[in-house]
């Protein structure tokens, strides 16, 4: 579903014109039309595509999703000129995973990077089960869209975060700036990097995203005679917050708002959003604007302490709407109506068939696929009804003291959990007690009331949906009890969590 939020614009000519100007004034008309069809058909026609994935970034951290603090110009503008997506999800609540499923095109159960590392995350004895461990490195059988899309013709490069493997040259790119198996920025936003790739010999005032951005404005700078695709993956806003200098003080002189009011995760944010203002006027310089498809989208949720997605439940590495809905645009010129929003529920695993459909690129034979192809929709047209999954076989462990406080209990983000939505439904079964959370998201999105007892037969129907879905994906669901586990330190430590949550206001 979507519609516009732009006026219809109208035209007309003034019939005291002389006759020889109005021809002239038709002819131009027309020139201009043909000008446009033109560039409308060489931007629909294999567009170069610059993609922003930012981590850490919450569902209303830019401007025009809500924020009443953090400054987004940029990004309101390029949203506007596309198509505004309110329920796009990542296909997992923290890095290493939602990374290795947007790259794969693949639920979690497939590729098998479940959390970010392999060791079991929390106390050893708050945990109840044995989590299942998977890996911390996408295989290199699976081949990523970057593959396909660098096969097709296109110039690919990294800039930013990667987390799936010490190097991603082997997995489809050309450039690689930035990108390790780190899960943060190398040493912190300000220099030296050390070794890494790309990001050495720079001013050593340089905050780390400014870096990004002009190495991304260089590569599209030599890349303008060829089809390029930029997977512009932004450290930001992730750990540490940490403050961009030379704007801090704009932002602790500023009023708070309600929703946003920390001063170093705006500085960050403004960081992200020059860097996006410098990329599109140099597109505009280049005359690359028309061929060009802009898409962005966020990894995982926000960080909790430092952000707010209200009114969605929890943050980074829960599995309530504000650790997995995410904010997503797509501005393509020539195909997608500028001025709409759409409310169709999508998800990361969607964009490996959607970027090899606006490539013209193919698909490995034989490779699952767990998305669809988006390219319909962005053209105003809808998708068949699904159902969307999330597998989660581990531990994240709370940000403790530091709040805040919106899961389940407080030693952990996120215990073994698997959930599907379908529909407005949205069903979480908890791994270690069984429990079944049941929330109408339509009516709820706050995920406030447990419908579980109340509606009995969605209850099944959810249930049995993601009972399938797990059979055939061969989710691992943990099982073994952990012999190390002790239910009376389990409940000293959230007695004194919860006591320690009343001291804050």
């Amino acid at each position: 579903m979507h519609h516009s939020v732009d006026s219809n614009l109208q035209a007309g000519f003034d019939v005291n014109v002389n006759p020889i100007m109005k021809i002239k004034s038709v002819l131009t008309v027309l020139c201009s039309l043909l000008i446009c069809d033109a560039l409308h058909a060489q931007s629909s026609e294999r567009p170069n595509i610059l993609f922003i994935f930012l981590d850490d970034f919450g569902w209303k951290d830019t401007g025009y999703m809500g924020s009443d603090f953090y400054e987004t110009p940029h990004l309101d503008r390029l949203a506007r000129e596309g198509m505004i997506f309110t329920q796009a999800y990542s296909a997992a609540a923290n890095c290493a995973p939602a990374r290795a499923s947007l790259l794969s095109g693949q639920y979690t159960p497939r590729h098998q990077v479940f959390n970010v590392g392999t060791r079991p995350r929390g106390k050893t004895k708050h945990r109840r089960l044995n989590h299942i461990p998977g890996t911390d490195t996408l295989r290199t059988d699976i081949q990523t869209w970057a593959h396909r899309i660098q096969k097709a013709g296109y110039r690919t490069a990294t800039m930013g975060k990667w987390h799936l493997s010490d190097d991603p040259i082997p997995y489809g790119f050309d450039v690689n700036v930035g990108g390790t198996h780190s899960g943060g920025p190398p040493r912190g936003y300000y220099p030296p990097h050390g070794k890494v790739p790309g990001l050495q010999d720079v001013p050593d005032d340089e905050f780390v995203t400014t870096t990004l951005s002009r190495r991304a404005v260089s590569f599209i700078e030599s890349s303008k005679d060829q089809p390029w695709f930029l997977y512009l993956t932004m450290f930001a806003v992730h750990t540490p917050i940490q403050a961009k200098k030379d704007l801090l003080d704009k932002y602790e002189a500023k009023t708070p708002g309600r929703l946003h009011h920390n001063a170093k995760m705006a500085t960050m944010i403004q960081a992200v959003d020059d860097g996006v203002g410098r990329i599109a006027a140099k597109l505009e310089e280049l005359g690359l604007t028309h061929q060009t498809a802009i898409v962005f989208f966020s990894a995982n949720g926000g960080y909790g302490p430092a952000t707010d997605m209200a009114p969605l439940k929890g943050y980074k590495g829960a599995y309530y709407e504000g650790g997995i809905r995410e904010p997503f645009f797509v501005k393509w010129p020539g195909v997608v109506e500028a001025g709409t929003i759409n409310e169709t529920h999508i998800i990361g695993v969607d964009l490996y068939p959607t970027f090899l459909e606006m490539t013209g690129a193919t698909a490995k034979d034989g490779q699952v696929q767990d998305g669809l192809n988006l390219v319909p929709l962005f053209k105003g047209g809808t998708l068949s009804e699904r159902s969307l999954f999330w597998h989660f076989p581990a531990y994240l462990q709370s940000y403790g003291g530091k709040g805040p406080f919106e899961q389940r209990d407080p030693l952990f983000r996120s215990r073994p959990v698997g959930v599907v939505r379908h529909g407005d439904w949205k069903l979480m079964e908890f791994f270690e007690s069984g429990d079944l959370e049941l929330y109408n998201l339509k009516q709820d999105i706050g995920e406030s009331r447990n419908l579980a007892n109340s509606h009995p037969e969605t209850l099944r129907k959810l249930h049995g949906i993601m009972k399938e879905w797990r059979q055939k994906t061969g989710a691992p669901i943990p099982s073994d009890r952990n012999p190390s586990f002790d239910p009376v330190a389990e409940k000293q430590a959230i007695e004194k969590a919860l006591a320690l949550r009343k001291s804050f206001p």
